[in-house]
């Protein structure tokens, strides 16, 4: 071999071996970059929807109407966007509060005395100055994301609406309160917006708390049960407003309000609720120790049934009224745009009444728990 060959081999492995050196990582990239892809990618896939080689996938608008937002998003893409930031609140070795446009639309790392986060499909994570983004692989071979991620507090968009819903409720029972001090005056008649919840107030009253839980016990839930059907009938109005949040579709809603419900129901329960779920009376001691195991498990799928019914519900009236629009996208015909308009505004009709519907079920069944809780058992003397 000659001279020359050998040193060009030797050249062509050492250039070769600097540049594999100087290789990025395949598992490891920046935020600019990450952005700029995905950018990409929703652009080829809108250039080839409009060429008609490809049909509109409406899976990633309507999961993001479902999700929560670090901001409010009503309309538009980017600058021509119309969005209102909300506050980031992340612990991070302290407290770090900022707001929400830092991120510029999702598209820029954000630095806060002297750390760097990002927003990646709203999940907060850090980085450094450059925007590094480190991936490993998880239990079921997919790529995620592998940066630190911050305790999260942010005032997301799930949680405004429900400062918003809270004001109103306050607001209107405020009023209502206002307009009832003067009760007993002559000639009284209720007014106004005072007017409009007494029948609804009443029916809570006559139709949900009486019945179920009994005349002499029903006055001190009163208050609980008529905060929880407007709270959740508040905010499933509101959820049906254009660009309003999902709240009573978020599963951890309907949680916290199912926890909230199996707290009150069992911190009510007496003795015989109790006893009967333990140690029923009148029953073979071996079926005692069988049965109360299956009771237990009884007082978590209560609550656990009113978090599902709540969340699907809700969640499918919103899945519905989207898939219909976009099949005006998806088709780009006449006759489905037709077809599909009046469809889409019956079922926005039908989920107004579903909003009041599945508040009143709510309550109904909380009602009835409760009743079941503090009821006599007055045959056990028998």
């Amino acid at each position: 071999m000659k001279f020359s060959t050998l040193f060009t081999l030797l050249f062509l492995f050492v250039f070769g071996f600097a540049k594999a050196a100087d290789a990025v990582d395949p598992t490891v990239t920046t935020f600019p970059a990450l952005v700029q892809s995905e950018a990409q990618k929703n652009a080829d896939e809108a250039a080839s929807v409009k060429a008609g080689t490809s049909k509109y996938n409406p899976v990633p608008v309507i999961m993001s109407h479902l999700a929560d937002a670090h901001d409010w998003h009503f309309w538009g893409e980017g600058e021509n966007s119309f969005t209102i930031p909300l506050p980031v609140i992340l612990w991070d070795n302290g407290l770090k509060v900022f707001m929400s446009s830092k991120f510029h639309h999702n598209e820029h790392v954000a630095e806060v005395d002297g750390e760097h986060y990002f927003n990646y499909h709203e999940k907060i994570y850090k980085t450094n100055a450059q925007g590094a983004v480190e991936y490993r692989t998880n239990e079921k071979g997919e790529m995620v994301i592998a940066n630190e991620k911050p305790l999260d507090f942010s005032i997301t968009k799930n949680v405004a609406s429900m400062l918003i819903s809270v004001v109103l409720l306050v607001l209107i029972f405020g009023a209502v309160a206002t307009n009832y001090k003067k009760k007993g005056t002559e000639g009284y008649v209720p007014r106004g917006i005072a007017g409009f919840m007494e029948p609804i107030i009443i029916f809570i009253r006559d139709e949900v708390a009486i019945p179920n839980i009994g005349e002499k016990k029903y006055a001190r839930y009163m208050p609980y049960l008529l905060t929880l059907f407007f709270f959740i009938w508040i905010n499933n109005l509101l959820g049906l407003l254009p660009g309003a949040a999902n709240l009573t579709g978020n599963i951890a809603f309907t949680l916290v309000l199912a926890v909230i419900a199996l707290l009150v129901i069992n911190l009510s329960g007496n003795k015989g609720y109790w006893g009967h779920m333990l140690w029923m009376p009148g029953v073979p001691v071996p079926v005692k120790i069988l049965l109360a195991p299956i009771e237990l498990i009884g007082v978590l799928t209560k609550p656990f049934a009113l978090m599902i019914r709540l969340f699907a519900n809700i969640t499918a009236g919103h899945i519905i009224i989207l898939s219909l629009i976009s099949l005006i996208f998806i088709f780009q015909t006449e006759a489905v745009s037709a077809g599909a308009l009046p469809l889409t505004l019956f079922i926005y009709f039908l989920e107004l009444l579903v909003a009041v519907l599945q508040a009143f079920i709510f309550t109904m069944l909380v009602a009835l728990f409760i009743g079941a809780a503090v009821a006599d058992h007055e045959h056990e003397t028998h």
